[in-house]
């Protein structure tokens, strides 16, 4: 009778899912099986090492002006085939990128609509699963507008999760720790402009990468690569059955994106392990990004750089000239309020410390008229080729290359970018008269063209158009406020960084990020590219103007070793002079350490627990450590076997103090070298909220 029940199961099994097709990883440890329901429906699911990571779930298409592409199917088609490249990266955690992969494409017909295409392409790499959409030009079938997603990802269980809201104009939020089925954006205040209804109105969405663990110890994260000409996907969270449905960020008029054949979506990614280090090792949504075509990649150079920034954001100067746009004179010129900080004698201070550390670079920002109505919902704020009247550029350049120190551009357009689109080449050519090689860009506010979101189609395909546009200068471009990334730097190697998450600066104007924060980042946000967090406060506490409790959750020593931890080839010494001068010794550190890297390798990670990371410098015999904890002091385990045998080496450990605690005794650090070989294994206390950093030569 058993044996009867399992065949009738299995004949029924294939009655409801035909045509079934089926692809391992190359190492054979994760399997992917497509087929399509009774309904003509495509699903697919993912296997780990025999173990389901998503089960069963439907795939598709919701459309406006044609029928959707979401059932009706026969299997037309089907095409395997495997991929093996090793590919270098214009910069980046890895001198070379191994790209190796086993493909399903499969094509699918509706006859119900004139036999209409479409295909599915899936990917599977040893490390997880990449798939996308893909609309073959065809007769019938030109322009089509997408109103929803079905993209499902049914899940196993009600895992752990680290999340944030599905917030169509922020990423800065906190990050939650909860069950999957407990996730409530809504719970959290929200801190993008507008109401809950307009820019977060599921509360139930949450935002990708979206990181999870099952309780059998299972790591998962979903996110999405390559994003060009479509919204950024968020995900529906259906608490009753661990169902993940994709929801796109919408226009004014609620279609989510227009297409034209030939086109295809963004890939979808699952990248999977049992091991969390191998999350965080993965270049999966690297390697689904398409190649560079810029031929010439020579102008592009990670830096360290200073900023004429912080002092604005803890109120000792101010990023505008003037108390508003109509303290005018006689003239008709603006009245100085006497505290603006982007002025030529202070940039100058500046220049001359990056210039003595050996700080390559130097950001200011407030440099240019309009900040007086930054917060303003108009068009046109800015002027991205007019100083203020005390920042004087011929003098700044002329002096700042007296000192070597190269100057990067500020270009905020407070949410207009219409505005910037119309300013774009004007800037660029600016920034070129003038010898700034790199600039960053911000979008605080409400975006115009109105009723746009920062993380739909129109600005995914802006933040495009302004990296292609610097490419076209040799100008690198870091943007704030932008979407999140999904490995385009592969693409556009001079997109080199993004803000895109909570950086350091909330410390700053609010009550800050508790110390988990560092520890979930790169296991989120930092998933799809680097992320400028601006590290490197020394005064840790009292440092805000007017507030004298304000204090970073972090130690000196954490601080340190997030410039190895958080990666970015551009890496903001983000302090005042005056408080690196006050700790030299320590300052040490922050000089030395690279921003460009041969390999990288994740010594032990735990998502919002802890992070030990050791990178080897690019093309030096050095290698940096960075280890950070949660509000857990701990002891970490640092392996040394990178390290070429036979020889040995003097370490630089940057350390917590004895006393050293995020809370009670941030300042507290100590400095020692030890000898170390390949062998050695050292044990390394960490302070609550604390960190350590080492330099190996």
């Amino acid at each position: 009778m058993r044996k009867l029940f399992l065949t009738l199961l299995f004949i029924l099994t294939c009655s409801i899912y035909s045509n079934a097709q089926v692809l391992t990883s190359p190492d054979k440890k994760l399997a992917l099986t497509f087929s399509l329901n009774t309904n003509g429906e495509p699903t697919y699911k993912l296997a780990y090492q025999q173990k389901d990571v998503v089960k069963t779930s439907k795939l598709g298409i919701e459309t406006q002006n044609v029928p959707s592409f979401n059932q009706g199917f026969t299997l037309a088609k089907s095409e395997t085939s495997t991929f093996d490249e090793t590919w270098n990266p214009v910069w980046g955690e890895q001198k070379s990128i191994r790209n190796h992969y086993n493909e399903l494409l499969v094509t699918l017909s509706q006859k119900s609509v004139q036999g209409r295409l479409m295909r599915i392409r899936f990917r599977l790499f040893n490390d997880g699963l990449g798939f996308r959409y893909e609309f073959p030009v065809q007769q019938d079938l030109t322009y089509f507008t997408v109103t929803s997603e079905d993209t499902e990802f049914q899940l196993t269980g009600d895992h752990k999760a680290f999340w944030i809201p599905g917030d169509y104009d922020s990423n800065e939020y906190l990050y939650t720790t909860s069950k999957l089925s407990e996730a409530d954006g809504w719970k959290q205040p929200l801190i993008s402009n507008g109401t809950n209804q307009e820019n977060r109105p599921d509360r139930r969405a949450v935002q990708t990468p979206l990181m999870l663990k099952t309780q059998d110890g299972l790591y998962i994260n979903i996110h999405e690569a390559a994003l060009i000409n479509y919204p950024a996907m968020q995900l529906h969270v259906d608490p009753s059955n661990h169902l993940l449905t994709a929801d796109l960020v919408p226009d004014v008029k609620n279609n989510k994106a227009y297409l034209r054949t030939p086109n295809h979506t963004p890939w979808r990614t699952v990248i999977v392990s049992n091991k969390a280090t191998d999350i965080l090792s993965s270049t999966l949504i690297l390697n689904l990004n398409e190649p560079t075509t810029i031929n010439n990649t020579s102008w592009i150079k990670p830096m360290k750089f200073m900023g004429v920034w912080w002092e604005m954001q803890i109120g000792h100067s101010s990023w505008s000239y003037a108390d508003n746009e109509d303290a005018k004179d006689a003239k008709g010129g603006l009245i100085p309020h006497g505290h603006h900080g982007a002025n030529t004698a202070n940039v100058k201070r500046y220049i001359d410390f990056a210039s003595q550390q050996g700080i390559q670079g130097l950001l200011v920002e407030g440099w240019n008229t309009g900040w007086e109505e930054w917060g303003a919902e108009k068009e046109d704020k800015f002027s991205m080729v007019t100083p203020y009247p005390d920042f004087d550029i011929n003098e700044i350049t002329r002096y700042a290359k007296a000192k070597g120190v190269m100057m990067i551009m500020h270009n905020e357009t407070g949410g207009g970018a219409t505005s910037y689109e119309r300013q774009m080449d004007t800037a660029f050519r600016f920034m070129n008269k003038y010898g700034y090689t790199s600039v960053k860009t911000g979008y605080v506010g409400r975006i115009v063209p109105r009723g746009e979101h920062h993380d739909g189609q129109w600005m995914v395909n802006h933040y495009i158009r302004a990296a292609e546009k610097a490419a076209q200068y040799h100008v690198a471009i870091d943007m704030h406020e932008p979407v999140r990334p999904t490995g385009l730097q592969r693409t556009y190697p001079n997109f080199m960084a993004s803000e895109a998450g909570r950086g350091n600066e909330w410390n700053a104007f609010s009550a800050g990020s508790p110390p988990e924060h560092e520890t979930i980042l790169p296991f989120t946000r930092l998933m799809g590219g680097p992320m400028d967090y601006t590290p490197g406060i020394f005064k840790l506490t009292k440092y805000a103007k007017g507030d004298s409790l304000r204090h970073m959750h972090t130690t000196l020593a954490k601080q340190l070793a997030l410039y190895v931890t958080m990666y970015s080839p551009l890496q903001m010494v983000a302090d005042l002079p005056e408080n690196y001068q006050a700790y030299p010794d320590a300052f040490q550190f922050i000089k030395d350490v690279a921003v460009d890297w041969d390999n990288s390798y994740v010594l032990e990670a735990e998502p919002g627990d802890y992070l030990t990371i050791a990178r080897k410098a690019k093309d030096k015999n050095e290698w940096y450590v960075g280890s950070i904890t949660d509000e857990m002091a701990r002891t970490a385990v640092v392996k040394f076997d990178y390290l070429p045998k036979g020889k040995t080496f003097e370490a630089t450990i940057y350390a917590d103090g004895e006393d050293a605690s995020y809370d009670k005794n941030p300042q507290s650090y100590a400095i020692r070298k030890i000898k170390v070989t390949s062998k050695t294994v050292l044990k390394q206390q960490v302070a609550s909220g604390g960190g350590f950093a080492i330099s190996v030569k």
